[in-house]
């Protein structure tokens, strides 16, 4: 969506329905890129079934020592998927 000049200068005036008109955009626009680049992460995953056999045998070797970024990570994935779900 374009701005328009005179939406502009009404955001500028201090015009709150302009300023709300454009954050609403903007939203519509970071959540069109966070669809995108989480169906791409989903495609690109391995099987469920593959990453948890997977999973299970590492903590059972004593060799699953995530990150804090990888805990972080999945927390946040988790935090998106029950969103959709709900």
């Amino acid at each position: 969506m374009k701005i328009s000049n005179q939406q502009i200068e009404e955001i500028k005036k201090g015009n709150p329905v302009a300023q709300t008109k454009v954050d609403a955009a903007v939203i519509k626009l970071m959540d069109a890129d966070l669809i995108a680049e989480v169906t791409a992460k989903v495609k690109a995953a391995p099987d469920r079934e593959e990453m948890i056999a997977d999973l299970k045998a590492r903590i059972e070797a004593g060799q699953y020592n995530p990150t804090g970024e990888e805990i972080t990570d999945t927390m946040i994935r988790r935090a998106i998927a029950d969103r959709i779900t709900e």
